[in-house]
């Protein structure tokens, strides 16, 4: 049986010191065929950088950010109370911070575990 690629929208919000808190709809992907070790978020434009962006990170950060901190040069994930998560994205445009309801996340989590299992290095 060949493992399916996993595709999740989710909405977060961008962490900025505007008013306007908009929702920000998002992409989680990912393609065991490709990189099994590995999931993409993929943000739309934001102000200051209208182009999409797409980060690629291990899972098991992903996992382990919904835990306590964590990071992998460009991408840092952190826990945020008990119901959120936070993603901090360094690009040389800036950095960009959203806000998921961690929900989303595990529930990206749990599918993609479910298409191929567990991590075990």
């Amino acid at each position: 049986m060949s493992a399916a690629t996993v595709e999740q929208h989710a909405r977060a919000h961008l962490v900025t010191d505007a008013a306007d808190d908009q929702p920000l709809p998002v992409e989680l992907s990912y393609d065991p065929q490709s990189d099994p070790d590995s999931v993409r978020v993929s943000l739309p434009g934001v102000p200051g950088s209208p182009q999409r962006h797409d980060w690629i990170f291990r899972r098991a950060l992903l996992e382990e950010g919904l835990r306590a901190p964590a990071d992998s040069g460009d991408v840092r994930i952190w826990p945020c109370g008990r119901v959120q998560a936070v993603m901090e994205f360094h690009s040389r445009e800036g950095v960009t911070v959203v806000q998921f309801d961690s929900s989303a996340l595990i529930r990206f989590l749990r599918r993609t575990y479910m298409a191929t299992g567990p991590i075990t290095h």
